[in-house]
């Protein structure tokens, strides 16, 4: 099948979704064998090229100081959306709600294709995040949740997720399609793990605390630092690692300047680099993770495939599948409760590595298997399609305002064509005219009576001798030769009519 991936972040943009779609083109390319293109916003001066799928970067807008690190896409981008076209894509599958929904629908009108929305994040705390609270928020909201009604099948990565779409105002079906890890299920090592995390203060004994993500409040960074503080105050000895950046970085690593226990808080920053984050999750005791944003939490299943088990809060999305002591932990949304967890856990070494094995054992999806399953549902959409088994939704107003729009843009790119396609014919028609013109004279000179052509030559070598005499000769001698000439085509040209 031919299938068409479309988010709104993509390297050099890093984040959960765009990690998403690069293991979903890997995998539907190299594994599967299937021909997949990914369309995403355009960064200045990134490098679309090397990967095993073709990437088709459009347009975007600078908005990075509204939405931090972040472009947003010009989904009218007619050029990009007709190559999307022109691959034919079975599926379109969207993975953000924004320009890429609006993107997909466009290329829907222009190819027939469903479209297959993954709703991954909780976008309404970006959106606040944005714009604040308040009429803007909401109707931006209600914006979002249109556009994913009116896709053909709509995916989350959890029953969280899905009762959080809910919320928002969505009232259609949903499936949960699980996302995976690319981790490889095992730990690394002891000489990796030494090579990775040895320039570190990390003391054999003593219990190593871990953070992966991006550094951003709402991901509870504020919960796992007072508790670290609560931590020190009962004399309690750890290592709390947070790797990652993020908006949020500057004022975390002052609040633990404030509480005074930097020598026992490391921040990294950010490592891309997978097997470094394999090291740091099989060297930590437990995974601190009490975010209630998350939808999935892929780095609670990174630290399962590491054997490492996690604290989440009880309720969240993340928290799915996790049974409290067997597989992993659940507290309260408050420092205070995971204080009292960590506490208790700091000197039972065995009993969190049996946890985190419970994890692996347990938890741990890999991404070939959840895209495997992807695969096969896209074949189902794909015949429902054939057969006309899958109810086409009807045509909004947004629909045809797009639809219009995108002819639009399409003429107007048509408009734009038209100097380029007016130089070509005329290149191409001059070039022509050349080459009659030679054609032409060249047939003239054959027609001239031998004695005109005779004359011609020797006018002209008579010309080219002149121009050689001294100098002092050379403005007389070009007087006679045109003088002799015009006198010789006088002449035979009388000849000519007379003939």
């Amino acid at each position: 099948m031919n299938i068409c991936l479309l988010n709104d972040s993509f390297p050099p943009v890093i984040d959960g979704v765009a990690n998403v779609v690069m293991n979903y083109g890997k995998i539907l390319s190299e594994d599967i064998g299937a021909k997949v293109v990914v369309g995403t916003p355009r960064y200045p001066d990134a490098n679309y090229e090397g990967y095993p799928y073709k990437v088709i970067p459009y347009s975007s807008l600078d908005t990075t100081e509204i939405v931090r690190g972040y472009r947003a896409g010009n989904p009218l981008a007619m050029r990009e959306v007709m190559q999307m076209a022109e691959f034919g894509p079975d599926i379109i599958h969207t993975h953000c709600p924004a320009s890429s929904t609006i993107m997909a629908r466009i290329l829907q009108n222009e190819t027939g294709a469903p479209i297959v929305f993954t709703y991954h994040t909780k976008f309404d705390v970006d959106i606040a995040r944005a714009v604040g609270e308040g009429f803007l928020k909401k109707e931006t909201i209600k914006a979002m949740v249109k556009n994913i009604a009116v896709c053909d099948e709509v995916w989350v990565v959890s029953e969280g997720a899905g009762e959080n779409l809910r919320s928002l105002g969505y009232e259609g079906d949903y499936r949960v399609v699980s996302n995976g890890v690319d981790f490889q299920k095992g730990k690394v090592s002891d000489e990796k793990v030494k090579e990775v995390t040895g320039e570190y203060d990390l003391p054999d004994g003593v219990p190593v605390f871990l953070f992966v993500g991006r550094m951003m409040k709402y991901k509870g960074l504020p919960i796992i630092i007072d508790a670290m503080n609560m931590l020190s105050k009962d004399g309690i000895d750890y290592r709390m690692v947070f790797i990652g950046g993020g908006a949020d970085a500057e004022e975390m690593q002052e609040k633990v300047k404030e509480y005074g226990i930097e020598s026992k808080v490391i921040f990294v920053g950010p490592v891309h680099n997978r097997e470094m984050l394999r090291a740091w999750n099989t060297r930590a005791d437990l995974f601190l993770f009490p975010s209630v944003y998350d939808t999935n939490g892929i780095v609670v299943r990174e630290a399962a495939a590491c054997g490492l088990g996690s604290v989440l809060i009880k309720g969240s999305c993340a928290a799915e599948g996790i049974t409290d002591g067997r597989n992993g932990y659940l507290i309260e949304e408050t420092a205070e409760s995971m204080a009292a967890l960590l506490k208790e856990l700091s000197d039972k070494h065995d009993t969190m590595k049996d946890v985190g094995q419970h994890a692996m054992d347990e938890i741990y999806i890999s991404w070939e298997d959840a895209v495997h399953d992807a695969y096969e549902r896209y074949g189902v959409i794909r015949d429902m399609v054939a057969d006309g088994t899958l109810a086409r939704r009807k045509k909004q107003s947004m629909d045809y305002l797009l639809e219009s729009a995108s002819m639009i843009v399409k003429g107007t790119d048509h408009i734009f064509d038209i100097p380029r396609n007016i130089y070509g014919g005329m290149k191409e028609n001059f070039t022509d005219f050349k080459e009659d013109m030679r054609l032409e004279f060249e047939e003239f000179k054959e027609s001239l009576p031998e004695g005109v052509r005779e004359f011609s030559e020797n006018a002209k070598e008579f010309t080219e001798n002149a121009k050689k005499n001294v100098k002092d000769n050379v403005k007389k001698g070009m007087e006679f030769a045109g003088k002799s000439v015009k006198e010789g085509l006088d002449l035979s040209i009388n000849g000519m009519k007379m003939d």
